[in-house]
Parts: C-alpha cells; sequence; structure tokens
C-alpha cells in the first residue's frame, strides 16, 4: 500500500466522496453539494491508494479562533490501518491554534477520544431534519 496525499479540491471525483459517505453509514448528499462543500473549506485532506481515493476529510474555520471537522471517512476496507487518525491529525495541524469541535457517528467517539476530544457538556445541535438525527442517535 502506498499512500499519496492531496491538500487541494481539484481533479476530485465527487462521486467516490458521496459513495465513501454513503458506504461508511455517514450523511452524504449529491456529489455537487460535496464538492461545494469541500471547496469552500478551510482545509481538505484526500487520501489515496493507486489512484483510488481511500479517505478524506475536511475542516471549516473562521481562521481566527474557532473550527469544526467534518466528513472524515475512510473506506471500510482501509479502516484500522491508522488513516483516519493521519487525516484528522493533518488537519488539526493546520489548526493548530483554533478550538476544534466535531460531532461523530454515533459508536465512533471513541475513535475521536483517542485523538483527544473530549465530549462537550453544553453541545447542542439544531438539525435541518431533526427526526432522522434522532434516528440515527445523534440526539434524544
Amino acid at each position: 500500500m502506498k499512500i499519496e496525499i492531496k491538500y487541494d479540491t481539484e481533479n476530485i471525483d465527487w462521486n467516490d466522496v458521496s459513495d465513501t459517505l454513503k458506504s461508511v453509514g455517514m450523511a452524504y448528499h449529491s456529489p455537487e453539494k460535496h464538492k461545494k462543500s469541500f471547496e469552500a473549506s478551510y482545509c481538505t485532506v484526500f487520501l489515496f491508494d493507486n489512484g483510488v481515493m481511500v479517505g478524506f476529510g475536511r475542516a471549516i474555520s473562521d481562521g481566527v479562533c474557532q473550527a469544526a471537522i467534518y466528513d472524515c471517512a475512510v473506506l471500510e476496507n482501509y479502516q484500522g490501518r491508522g488513516l483516519g487518525k493521519f487525516i484528522v491529525q493533518e488537519m488539526l495541524s493546520k489548526l493548530s491554534s483554533f478550538n476544534v469541535i466535531l460531532y461523530a457517528k454515533p459508536g465512533k467517539e471513541g475513535f475521536y477520544e483517542n485523538l483527544g476530544f473530549k465530549k462537550m457538556k453544553t453541545g447542542l445541535a439544531y438539525f435541518v431534519n431533526r427526526d432522522a438525527m434522532t434516528e440515527k442517535g445523534f440526539t434524544e
């Protein structure tokens, strides 16, 4: 396995982003929406194995003190090899002077706790599709 790293959004197959998020059980949208959201992000990381996208992540930020990580995903057959950890650490290195928040897929909280994230006591969310997010375990 020879992993290639890409930090920009040029020549990304946005169908792969949508398909990967769907395959790992995360929220996904049309390829066009993912393209727009990744291009508007503060930083992005994409990983490829022999030209095949195997993982990615993005972060948004005000560029001053706050940031949030979104859409961090690794293809299932590449999980457990440190790629997700690498993606998060790469983004955190670009966000080193910011407070960083994220919400994880239910059941994946431990992965982020191992990377130094702590559960928030006051975290709240306002979701567009509230019922679906409750069904998925994000809210009570």
